[in-house]
């Protein structure tokens, strides 16, 4: 590569200094050499002299201005070149900073390379700056992976953080789960010991009432037995020819035996009181034989019956292989007469119809029976077209009057939509989803005609009408059925809606017991396990009833006695109505209400008419442990008033009396 030289100006000019001044000037007309690259221009500094050719350039002289210096053309050569380069630069490069530093770097080696004298100094700081950024570059270039590092395991521990927190609000959601579960326990276990107190009690009454009557008995036995005692003595005395006195005891002797005897009397009952609290759980022995000769003969039976299970079994296999080996026969037979014709195919080929599918037309399956029994096809299909014929098309409308239910408020012709059971009974459940919905959104309970007659305008708009004499007309066909009985009874201001309402909250008790009950979480119970729970369910009731219940329950589910599924007894019927089990549940709690109502009957005996607060006390006395909410809700219901409204008015008893035995009133308990 060719090199050149460049000339350039004096780097200072000292006006005060006048040797100097004339020593540069001197210097002014000498050259000096720089070494550039070709293709630079002599008149500046290309943007990379470490690039460009090496041109010579003669410095012009620095002019002097009004006493002052102006910048060497070094300088100004510099700083151009600085600005050029700068400007250069791509600013939203990622290095941009360092391309900079590169720029700057190679003016400094220009100063340099020109100040010879300094060169050494300055180069040193040079290195010196470079060593650093290089140490510091160095350091930044170990430090990135550990940035990458430091943001993984910040993200990871977010997500730790983020699991941690998900886990503990699960747990402190089961944990509070887990609270209210025990709380409900406790409440029920609360609620067992009162009905068990109220129980001890009532017995201690009883206990003292018949203790009372039997010293009563007692003492008038032996004055009974004195008096006789004392009318023989005298006949005899009068017979005696001596007409002798009649001696009586004396009255404090007898004082002293009648107060020994109350005392033998209490040790005895204390005594007889001891016994029974020890032996009350010990089975007499009477009992025992009993059960184990019933045992006995169960077990007998039991033999009994498997045997001739077996032998039947062996004989229903003998008929299997029998019915097998003449299958084919059979087939091939069948075949021959569809192939031939026969006189009797008709009596192979033709399906007896099922009556039992008209049951919705004819108003019930009961009903069907009835009409169909012992009736022959042709006789059943009249009776079918009878009752189809019977039924109007439309139906003519009541009018307007106050007189009529607001739902059925309607004028002119109104068609029959000829509503079937099922219909009915999903209408019905659909219109008590409806009114409870509503009844926990407000504080009060609308009338069901209100409700119905809103409900089906809702539904149904413009076609209400038709809907609301179709379904009462539905209703009086299907009377039979308990609960279509017991939704008109409720329409119809028969009974209390309360009545429903219990019901269905006792049915959810029981089924809410059954599933704490269930351990295994598997659907079923053992039938020890169904008799704890129906005895935990319905503490009040009997062991015959609770039996009783056990025994439809396996006999609705045919329960080979292992395991009951409590989850099929809630299932319903192609009626929508529940089975046997859930109906004795409601029958039993029928009769407990009616027997409530007649022992407040007999409390209230002899009493024309009754207040509030006499109606209070009667149901205190009967059931200590009804609390005064409940009280005052079965008051309301009595007098016909609002609870915060009961005055001191007096009404008669009998029409108090009806008006709370069609009502949910019952006795206090776990149950409720």
């Amino acid at each position: 590569m060719s090199l050149k030289e460049l000339q350039l100006p004096p780097l200072l000019h000292f006006e005060s200094n006048r040797g100097s001044q004339k020593h540069i000037t001197g210097r002014m007309f000498r050259t000096k050499f720089i070494k550039t690259k070709v293709g630079e221009t002599s008149s500046d500094l290309s943007p990379r002299p470490a690039d460009a050719t090496y041109q010579i350039v003669q410095k012009p002289k620095e002019k002097i201005l009004h006493g002052s210096l102006a910048k060497p053309r070094f300088l100004e050569q510099l700083e151009c070149h600085l600005k050029r380069d700068l400007e250069a630069l791509d600013t939203h490069s990622p290095k941009v900073q360092e391309l900079r530093l590169q720029v700057y770097q190679e003016v400094f080696g220009y100063l340099i390379e020109e100040f010879k004298t300094y060169k050494p100094i300055l180069s040193a700081i040079k290195n010196e700056y470079d060593i650093t950024l290089a140490h510091l570059r160095e350091q930044i270039r170990d430090l990135l992976p550990l940035r990458a590092k430091i943001v993984l395991v910040s993200e990871q521990c977010e997500k730790r953080i983020l699991d941690l927190k998900v886990q503990e609000r699960d747990e402190i959601r089961n944990l509070k789960q887990e609270c209210q579960r025990l709380q409900d326990v406790v409440k029920s276990m609360r609620r067992q010991q009162s009905s068990l107190q109220t129980q001890v009690d009532r017995l201690k009454e009883d206990l003292a009432s018949q203790y009372q009557q039997y010293r009563d008995e007692r003492d008038a036995r032996k004055l009974l037995i004195t008096t006789i005692s004392t009318m023989r003595y005298t006949q005899d005395t009068e017979r005696d020819d001596n007409n002798e006195e009649v001696e009586f005891e004396d009255p404090m002797v007898v004082k002293m035996a009648l107060q020994v005897c109350r005392e033998d009397l209490t040790k005895a009952q204390v005594e007889l009181n001891r016994l029974e609290a020890e032996y009350s759980d010990v089975l007499p022995r009477r009992d025992w034989d009993n059960l184990n000769r019933m045992h006995e003969e169960t077990l007998i039976k039991l033999e009994t019956l498997q045997t001739d299970f077996d032998q039947m079994k062996s004989e229903y296999d003998t008929l299997l292989e029998v019915h097998r080996q003449s299958a084919p026969a059979v087939l091939h037979s069948n075949q021959s007469v569809l192939q031939h014709g026969s006189d009797n195919k008709h009596i192979v080929t033709t399906p007896r119809p099922n009556w039992e599918q008209c049951s919705d037309i004819l108003g019930g399956i009961e009903r069907c029976k009835e009409l169909f029994e012992g009736q022959s096809s042709q006789k059943k299909l009249e009776i079918l077209l009878q009752e189809m014929n019977g039924q109007n098309e439309f139906f003519t409308g009541l009018g307007t009057s106050s007189e009529v239910p607001i739902y059925l408020q309607y004028e002119g012709t109104i068609k029959n939509l000829k509503l079937k059971k099922t219909d009915v009974i999903r209408v019905i459940k659909d219109i008590w989803r409806n009114k409870t919905t509503e009844n926990e959104k407000n504080d009060y309970s609308r009338d069901l005609q209100m409700f119905l007659h809103s409900y089906l305008v809702e539904q149904y708009k413009d076609k209400s009408g038709e809907w609301a004499y179709s379904l009462m007309e539905s209703i009086q066909n299907n009377l039979k059925d308990d609960f279509i009985c017991l939704f008109n009874d409720i329409l119809t201001g028969k009974v209390d809606e309360s009545i429903y309402h219990g019901q269905t909250q006792l049915l959810f008790h029981l089924l809410k017991v059954f599933i704490q009950s269930d351990i295994t979480q598997c659907g079923s119970l053992t039938v020890l396990e169904l008799s704890e729970a129906l005895k935990k369910a319905f503490p009040l009731k009997s062991d015959q009833d609770i039996e009783e219940l056990l025994m439809t329950a396996q006999t609705e589910l045919r329960s080979n006695g292992v395991r009951i599924s409590y989850q099929t007894l809630y299932t319903e019927d192609t009626d929508g109505r529940h089975k046997e089990f859930l109906s004795l549940v409601k029958k039993q709690a029928t009769a407990e209400r009616l027997q409530y109502i007649s022992e407040l009957r007999v409390q209230l005996e002899g009493k024309g008419e009754v207040d509030a607060e006499h109606l209070r006390t009667a149901f205190k006395t009967i059931d200590p442990s009804q609390d005064s909410e409940t009280l005052d809700w079965y008051l309301s219901v009595a007098f016909k008033t609002k609870e915060c409204e009961l005055q001191a008015q007096a009404l008669n008893t009998e029409v108090v009396l009806q008006r709370l035995s069609v009502a949910d009133v019952k006795r206090a308990g776990p149950e409720r």
